[in-house]
Parts: structure tokens; sequence; C-alpha cells
């Protein structure tokens, strides 16, 4: 078994910042060709410049909560690298939950943003994956990795969307995992922890005290670049995870062992 993904074709949402974009570059320096897909097309053309032919990374802008885009997605994928063999679902926002008020609607927009978009493409690229796989012999058709986070299990009172969003995030891998494993369609997940995300770097520039907090509910004492993650999704889109599927995988630095306290699992 292998750990190249050298020659195969990935798309990664959320590929503009943070965990996305430290996935993405990762896997270019795999050798691998990559779509960043994001809402953010300035903070695409600032990392990538043009979007020329020939290159080995093309970047696609546009909100993948409508179909449209999902669709337009990966027709641009088809039309830069003929094929598409890796979806990594790295898109998803925060936002807070006021757990008293019936008007808030935090709920549905993070249920649409962390679940349902990662569910259509999915869903799409799934269809695609099986379409170039036919009359082929192969055991590993395609991967999708969806990047889910430690709210799903230890939450916080402030964010009660995140973590719902989240957990079900975590229950449409595993369902998934079950519809597509007849098709040699592996799909699986990392929850992470005590990662730098843009969120978190965010967070810590507006509380700088928060960086010692999560440091010390970290087992292993530090918080990690996102390369660390970017590492643990290539083991699982690569041939080495080849008998994977549906499972949640943490990296966290031991931090989802400890007693839940009211520190958001960013």
């Amino acid at each position: 078994m292998s750990f190249s993904i050298s020659g195969k074709t990935a798309i990664v949402t959320g590929g503009a910042y943070g965990i996305g974009l430290a996935i993405g570059r990762h896997f270019l320096d795999k050798g691998a060709n990559v779509v960043f897909a994001d809402l953010d097309e300035d903070r695409l053309r600032k990392e990538f410049g043009s979007n020329e032919d020939g290159k080995s990374h093309r970047y696609f802008a546009g909100d993948l909560r409508e179909r449209l885009t999902i669709a337009n997605l990966l027709s641009a994928t088809i039309d830069a690298f003929d094929r598409v063999d890796i979806l990594v679902n790295g898109a998803r926002q925060i936002i807070k939950t006021d757990a008293l008020d019936p008007e808030d609607t935090s709920v549905d927009a993070l249920l649409n943003q962390n679940l349902l978009t990662s569910l259509r493409l999915s869903q799409m690229v799934a269809r695609r994956m099986i379409k170039q796989a036919e009359d082929q012999e192969i055991e590993n058709v395609g991967t999708i990795v969806n990047i889910s986070c430690l709210a799903a299990q230890r939450t916080h009172p402030d964010l009660m969307a995140y973590s719902i969003s989240t957990a079900a995030l975590d229950q449409m891998t595993r369902s998934l995992a079950l519809a597509l494993a007849p098709h040699r369609i592996r799909v699986n997940a990392v929850a992470f922890g005590s990662v730098m995300s843009a969120s978190l770097k965010a967070a810590i520039k507006e509380n700088p005290d928060y960086r010692d907090q999560i440091i010390e509910r970290t087992p292993l004492g530090r918080i990690a670049p996102p390369s660390e993650l970017a590492e643990a999704v290539q083991f699982l889109v690569s041939d080495c995870s080849g008998f994977m599927t549906g499972q949640i995988m943490t990296v966290d630095g031991g931090r989802g062992l400890l007693d839940p306290v009211i520190v958001p699992a960013h």
C-alpha cells in the first residue's frame, strides 16, 4: 500500500483559507491536481494568481449552497483535469447561537452551510466517480473526506448550531460510507481540535488569552499547524487506508479525552 496521491485529481472546498488551503497545498506538493473552491474569489486570486491552463491547480469561486454552483464546480474540474478522484469537504462556518431565542436562525443556516452543501457535493461527485469507473476493475473508485470537529461531541452554549451541524456531518459520513461502499467509494472524516484554523486564528486575535486556555486543555501542550491535519487527510485518501470507511478520525492532541469544558473546540 502507498501514501501516494500523485496524479489524482482532488476538489477541496473552503480552499481559500486555513485548513482547506493547507490541505490543497499539501496535495499539490504530493503531486495531485487540485481545484480549490471557495466563496471568496478575491482571496483565491490573491493566493493563486491567474487561473491558467497547464497548471496542476485551478480555483473556483462560488456559493456552494446553490445547486447550480455545485454542478458548475464539478464541470470546471472535469474540463480542467478530465476526472475527479478525491473530494475534501472543508468549507464550514461558525456563528453564535442564542439557544433561548425561537427567532434565532443559526441552526438552519449552519445545517445548510456545513451539512447540506457537503452532502449535495458528495452525491454529485460520487455519481461522477461511479461513471468514470465503469468497466474498470479497481479497488478504490474514489474517496471523500469530511472535515469535522470536536464540537460534534464537546459543545459550548454559544455554539449549539455549529455542534448540531458538525454532529450531523459525522452521521452523514457514516451513512454515505454504507451507501457508497458497493461502488468502491470510501467516505471518512477528520474531527479536529487544537488546530490553527482560520476561525481559531481570528478568535485568538480577538482574545489573546484564548491561546493559553486551549494549550492548557490539550494534553500534548500545543496548537498544531494545519499541515498536520493535511497529512492525516492524505492518509485517508491514499491506498494506505484502503480498508477504512465510515470512520471519524480524531486529530486533536488528546483534547477530546478530557472532560467537557466551556472552551469552544475550534
